[in-house]
């Protein structure tokens, strides 16, 4: 398995930007945003994989793992 495969990555649609957002809690602050719901899932996911070199190369420990820990039901709680 990836590593990248260990962070949820979300695509939502924002009403206020009128465009799709991609975010990768947990593992990055902010993320990509398009027109294409498609477009921005693959953008979304190289930035992960960006991310996680970047953390490689600076010799930092990864964030702890998202996916499947129920990211939504937490995030819920949190709000």
């Amino acid at each position: 398995m990836k590593d990248s495969a260990r962070y949820a990555k979300i695509v939502e649609w924002s009403e206020e930007d009128q465009c799709y957002v991609g975010s990768a809690p947990g593992l990055i602050f902010g993320g990509c945003h398009g027109e294409d719901e498609k477009q921005v899932f693959e953008e979304l996911c190289q930035i992960v994989e960006e991310a996680i070199e970047l953390y490689r190369k600076d010799n930092k420990p990864l964030p702890p793992p998202t996916s499947g820990h129920d990211l939504a039901n937490r995030l819920q709680n949190i709000a």
